[in-house]
């Protein structure tokens, strides 16, 4: 399986709509971004059976018993081995803080590495300042996350797992109206949020922690 036809793991997918595909400038502070990105970590791996949470509550996470084998890829095994050896299981929220510290580099970082982003270093003032900048190696790692989500919000598409979990995410971090998928900027995000609560608990609770870990943030940031 090629780069360009390998789908897309839902961190990196949250990762690519997080930022302007023309210009590489996040739409929100990458620390919410870093947030949403351990949720999604979360996600796939409670979706492929590598972890559970508790089901009500304040929730905590627990590998799951069956399914030992490494994902092979380095950031979410990374995730597993954290909760696996945790003197307890961690605390949800607790986790997502202490998971996001870097996942922002770490995440663009693998995408680099991959090919899927370009990084790309320009010269201003004389060439005295440079600025780094990371672009999308080809419009597609924009297009089709961004289209199965558009044609989720205009019901044209049944939403599967992954899809609503995205369109969980993208509610959370306040990214909908980023995104333009439809007209209807006012109604879009509640719809989004309306598909992504027929799903799964644990994914549901799994976006209301990045919600309040962000606001949490930003509470503690005006004060």
């Amino acid at each position: 399986m090629t780069a360009l036809t390998k789908p897309l793991l839902l961190r990196d997918e949250v990762f690519l709509l997080g930022h302007d595909g023309d210009t590489g400038r996040p739409h929100i502070h990458p620390q919410a971004l870093a947030l949403g990105l351990a949720g999604a970590v979360l996600i796939d791996l409670f979706l492929t059976r590598h972890i559970t949470l508790t089901p009500a509550g304040d929730p905590h996470l627990y590998p799951h018993r069956h399914h030992k084998r490494p994902t092979g890829d380095l950031i979410a095994d990374t995730a597993i081995t954290s909760i696996r050896h945790a003197t307890t299981p961690p605390p949800l929220r607790g986790w997502l803080r202490a998971f996001s510290t870097d996942l922002y580099t770490r995440t663009r970082t693998t995408l680099v590495t991959t090919g899927i982003l370009h990084h790309h270093q320009r010269r201003r003032i004389a060439g005295l300042v440079r600025t780094n900048t990371y672009l999308p190696s080809h419009t597609r790692w924009h297009i089709i996350p961004h289209a199965r989500l558009c044609a989720l919000a205009n019901g044209r598409e049944p939403p599967d797992n992954h899809i609503a979990a995205l369109a969980g995410l993208i509610c959370v971090l306040r990214l909908a109206n980023h995104l333009r998928l439809d007209n209807n900027t006012a109604t879009l995000p509640r719809r989004l949020q309306n598909i992504a609560n027929q799903h799964y608990q644990p994914i549901r609770a799994i976006t209301t922690a990045i919600d309040t870990t962000i606001g949490d943030l930003t509470t503690a940031t005006y004060r």
